[in-house]
């Protein structure tokens, strides 16, 4: 019985490193994240404790988050045409950016109004500049007149706010969540995801969420789309006597049918390559689609045309488009153009009896609509700024993870060791109550010997701080004093 009792408190006192190791896993973890300088190596006995909290520190450090691109603010459409990447020209970029020294993950998004590489790097700081521009085949001169990088925090913040739809050429606009997570797929199946940046996605797109629930961002139908149409309502009296010709069946032509269904156009005409997805997206409206064969002879009864395909050349051409109007007896032709690269060759905005625009035309129009969504905007700003300072605290949170680890196990091996001397001592017979004693008072000192020796030299060397951390971490009533317990 007495050996049984002797074996009991033997492991309470085997448990006391997991009590004292919770405590420290609060306390460093409340350190960390309020940015506290870590304790010097030896100061809970535990080899290089404090050394691997700096390591890890440095190590996230290195792993550095970079958001580098253009978008509708910087470049021009010609350069961001020149700057678009096809799925097909994605998926090489991927795999030109896997082999690149310094990368460890990356994505890549590509959209009419932006193009962005989000990258994790080691402390071997890729040229972005120097590698986007030979993808593309540009000068890097030229490109780094309007690149811009953000790196950090900065990044993840730049991230979100792309998300958000707060960085978009339409405020709030909802698609480019889309094609964010379109750029994610991509990426992980490239295997080019495979740790803290797909972490930081899914950060993104919890952020994005909030915003689009939480604030009014978008609760009026606003995008690209949306502003086309608006810009056709500004030329048009009645759009109820208005024929239009979509070209195109993606999303953004889905959203622009949408739109001027509900403004009452006559006729919505929608041409694809493939006619029956463009047949099935105009039934949708009341419309009917064609196939691009059909569009020279569709083009003499439209008065809208609005055109967003992934084509890589033009799509209508000039010749097209002059001989439409002869049939039409040069009846004003309205056309806004908002794929990249685009659909429409550039010389058509020459001709007479057309009005040709491209998404750089579309600001007039989306302005109106900004002014609503302004102070949504800030609120979404403040679900950002929350979101930050919550990746901040966490990460540094993240750093106490390693050193409780390896204090953890030393104080385990420590204790066990220990342990099984008592255990060998009372298989041998001896006495229980004495083999329990020496092996409280042999684990104490072992365990208190290096704090004991720092913790003197921290008071010698006058480091306050120090000792203020030692006591909430090591006391179980931090506010209490030994002369205040006599």
């Amino acid at each position: 019985m007495a050996q049984r009792l002797a074996i009991a408190q033997a492991m309470k006192w085997c448990a006391l490193p997991y009590r004292f190791a919770l405590r420290a896993d609060i306390v460093l973890a409340g350190a960390f994240a309020q940015n506290a300088t870590p304790l010097r190596p030896g100061f809970f006995g535990v080899y290089g404790l404090a050394t691997a909290a700096r390591c890890h520190c440095r190590a996230q450090e290195c792993m550095n988050l970079v958001a580098v691109g253009v978008n509708h603010t910087t470049a021009d459409v010609e350069l961001r045409e020149r700057l678009a990447f096809s799925t097909q020209q994605a998926e090489a970029a991927l795999a030109s950016l896997r082999e690149m020294p310094g990368v460890r993950e990356a994505a890549l998004l590509s959209t009419c109004n932006r193009t962005e590489l989000y990258c994790l790097t080691d402390d071997t700081a890729p040229d972005f500049t120097q590698w986007l521009a030979s993808s593309r085949h540009l000068s890097a001169e030229r490109l780094s007149t309007v690149l811009y990088q953000h790196s950090g925090e900065q990044a993840l913040e730049h991230m979100m706010r792309v998300a958000g739809g707060l960085d978009s050429l339409v405020l709030g606009e909802p698609q480019i969540l889309g094609q964010m997570r379109e750029a994610y797929a991509r990426a992980h199946e490239a295997g080019l995801l495979n740790g803290e940046l797909s972490r930081l996605f899914q950060e993104v797109f919890s952020v994005a969420k909030r915003i689009r629930t939480e604030t009014g961002i978008g609760a009026n139908p606003v995008s690209v789309a949306y502003a086309a149409v608006s810009f056709a309502r500004h030329i048009f009296a009645d759009l109820k006597k208005s024929r239009a010709l979509l070209i195109g069946a993606g999303e953004m032509i889905e959203l622009v049918a949408r739109h001027l269904g509900e403004q009452q156009v006559q006729e919505i005409t929608i041409a694809n390559r493939t006619q029956e997805r463009a047949s099935e997206l105009a039934a949708a409206v009341g419309g009917r689609g064609i196939s691009l064969e059909e569009l020279p002879v569709a083009l003499e009864s439209a008065d809208i045309l609005i055109s967003c395909t992934a084509a890589p050349l033009p799509i209508l051409g000039k010749g097209m488009v002059e001989r439409a109007l002869k049939k039409r007896r040069h009846r004003p032709m309205f056309m806004v153009d908002i794929a990249v690269p685009r659909d429409i060759e550039p010389e058509v905005g020459e001709l007479d009896d057309v009005y040709l625009y491209t998404v750089d035309h579309l600001q007039e129009a989306i302005q109106e609509n900004v002014r609503a969504r302004q102070q949504a905007a800030q609120e979404a700003s403040e679900l950002i700024r929350d979101a930050i300072v919550r990746h901040r605290r966490q990460r540094r949170e993240q750093d106490a993870v390693r050193v409780l680890r390896d204090y953890r196990e030393q104080r385990t091996s420590m204790a066990e060791s220990e342990l099984e001397k008592a255990l060998q001592q009372l298989r041998n017979g001896g006495d229980a109550e004495q083999v329990l004693r020496k092996f409280q008072h042999s684990l104490v000192n072992k365990w208190l010997h290096t704090p004991s020796v720092t913790l003197r030299k921290m008071a010698a060397d006058g480091r306050a701080e120090a000792l203020l951390l030692a006591r909430e971490l090591l006391l179980d009533n931090p506010g209490s004093s030994s002369e205040e317990n006599e």
